[in-house]
């Protein structure tokens, strides 16, 4: 009797074994109905998705009332996640919410600040969400040799990441007179580029003719820096292919969008550079959304949106067919794409405005290695009747060489507010010197002074007040943090500190974007009538971006690629 009550003990126990087995496998099987949006057949119908293992493993024709389309996700196809202030992970949680499943994502602002070793901490970081990074080796690090950063890249480094299963291109070439001049080095990283067989992303803002084509010709595929109509619609020409960007501060998707319907085939959408409360409102969503509201085909802004960088980059990303991963996005209507659910590997990570991506804890790796500064710092001497200033563009990360008759009290150059000539300086924070001055226009600040250390591409600190002691306090305010964005005017002051390499912040997405939104506020409390002053201030120092900015070692000109004096000649 004893034996044959172990032996139903033992059956019992088999049979939970069973059961459970059994609903762990119909738990990994999911079945979704909706409005079936076949990009590539051009056709919308109703039909049934069968996800298992997360995989889609059959979408059949099927007879139902559901309404809702359901679709592949969205893709950033160029984005620095660090200007998001967010590291990859918090990153995630929000850009599911719009629909974004994946991204085309350039460390170059990190690698800025650790190198390589800032390279692999987003890798590693990205990895512990379901959202698809699909990271570049920066081919500038640093960007010129005009500018100190914190790290450098060269060739070798290059061969070393790109032989990474985890590195997908070579990310944007921003040394294009190196290329044009058959720098060596530039062209290393262009052939280990080659020879393991991924594609090099392009940077080559008002690049035309002759010069275009050279830079083309050596085997550079894409470029989101095109500011005219003109200047994309040659390089397409050329067989290059253009990616329409719209994020914070750069906004050339009015200049460009009408090329679309005749060039689908070899154009995509990026944000860039975009801020963490700009973020919270939009992603790729928006750019699908206007570019339907001025008529252009659905089919061909899905293919820009959410195929093409599938196919350019060779991305582990499904595309809405059987055997591939299930990454699709459940929309209410395809005018303005209101997410509903968002699906990735078959993991349901957000419905309804609500995000699933969990918090993981991460490191905060840095690199700021400076004391605070004295007010004479900031002081400037000068007898000129014109100098050189910075004309700052509204949505746009060129700028222009102005000439200007300069404020001077008591033999000193200072900030002119009258005329909105303002003081701005570059501080070196990875080593103590001396602070680079220059002179910009269109902040408006009518007081106290904007700083941040998230200035590309360096990531030195970079400030613009009224006042060199309004200045010192900023410059001062950020150096305390390690790192940060701030407003300050007199004793009062507004911080969002970035603690991870200086750029990016420790907290979630919804609090850095609504400390940033406080301080973007006291920005324009102060005067400034930019809509991102901030993200207009991060540019003052690409050196890559023509024509004037300042970095910590001088006044920059882009066009002619040299440092210019402060001071002009009659």
């Amino acid at each position: 009797m004893k034996k044959i009550c172990e032996s139903l003990v033992k059956l019992n126990k088999l049979n939970q074994k069973i059961v459970l087995l059994i609903i762990i496998q119909n738990q990994s099987k999911m079945q979704i109905q909706g409005q079936i949006v076949d990009i590539e057949n051009r056709r919308i119908y109703a039909g049934e998705i069968t996800v298992e293992s997360g995989k889609i493993t059959s979408i059949i024709e099927k007879k139902h009332e559901v309404q809702n389309y359901i679709m592949p996700g969205f893709i950033d196809a160029h984005i620095h996640i660090e200007s998001s202030m967010l590291v990859p992970s918090e990153f995630a949680k929000i850009a599911v919410l719009h629909g974004t499943v994946a991204t085309i994502s350039d460390p170059h602002e990190i690698a800025n600040v650790l190198g390589s070793a800032g390279v692999y901490y987003m890798i590693e970081n990205s990895k512990k969400v379901p959202l698809k990074f699909h990271f570049g080796a920066p081919s500038c690090v640093p960007a010129t040799t005009f500018e100190t950063a914190g790290a450098t890249i060269d060739s070798n480094g290059i061969k070393e990441l790109m032989a990474s299963p985890d590195i997908y291109y070579l990310a944007e070439m921003m040394n294009y007179p190196g290329v044009l001049f058959d720098d060596a080095e530039v062209l290393k990283k262009i052939q280990w580029a080659k020879y393991f067989n991924k594609p090099v992303d392009g940077h080559a803002p008002g690049l035309r003719g002759e010069a275009a084509k050279k830079y083309i010709s050596a085997g550079i595929t894409t470029d989101h820096e095109c500011f005219s109509f003109e200047e994309a619609e040659e390089k397409l020409s050329l067989g290059m292919k253009i990616i329409i960007r719209e994020g914070s501060a750069a906004k050339n998707f009015e200049a460009l969008i009408d090329l679309l319907p005749e060039n689908y085939e070899n154009m995509m959408f990026c944000s860039d550079d975009k801020h963490p409360d700009d973020l919270i409102l939009s992603h790729i969503d928006s750019l699908c959304a206007r570019a339907v509201a001025k008529g252009i085909d659905v089919f061909k802004i899905l293919q820009v949106a959410c195929v093409n960088p599938v196919n350019h980059y060779k991305m582990n990303v499904g595309l809405l067919k059987e055997n591939d991963a299930a990454d699709f996005i459940v929309v209410e209507d395809l005018t303005n794409f209101k997410v509903k659910q968002t699906y990735i590997n078959g993991e349901l990570v957000a419905k309804n405005g609500e995000s699933f991506v969990k918090h993981i804890p991460y490191k905060t790796p840095n690199n700021f290695n400076i004391t605070s500064k004295e007010i004479s710092d900031f002081t400037i001497s000068g007898s000129a009747s014109k100098i050189r200033v910075i004309e700052a563009l509204e949505g746009q990360l060129i700028t222009n060489e102005i000439h200007h008759r300069p404020l001077i009290v008591d033999g000193k150059i200072v900030s002119d507010t009258e005329n909105d000539i303002l003081k701005m300086a570059v501080v070196n924070r990875y080593e103590n010197t001396k602070p680079a001055i220059a002179f910009i226009k269109n902040f408006g600040l009518k007081k106290g002074a904007i700083a941040s250390s998230v200035a590309h591409d360096c990531h030195n600190i970079v400030v613009v007040g009224t006042s060199d002691e309004e200045i010192c306090n900023a410059v001062n305010l950020i150096i305390k943090n390690t790192g940060g964005v701030c407003a300050v005017n007199g004793s009062e002051n507004k911080m969002l500190p970035l603690p991870v390499a200086g750029i990016m912040s420790d907290k979630n997405g919804w609090e850095t974007g609504k400390l940033y939104q406080e301080i973007d506020a006291m920005a324009k409390e102060l005067g400034s009538h930019l809509k991102a002053p901030f993200m207009t201030l991060s540019f003052m120092a690409l050196l890559v971006i023509p024509d004037l900015k300042l970095s910590d070692k001088g006044l920059f000109s882009g066009n002619s690629f040299s440092f210019v004096d402060l001071e002009v000649e009659d």
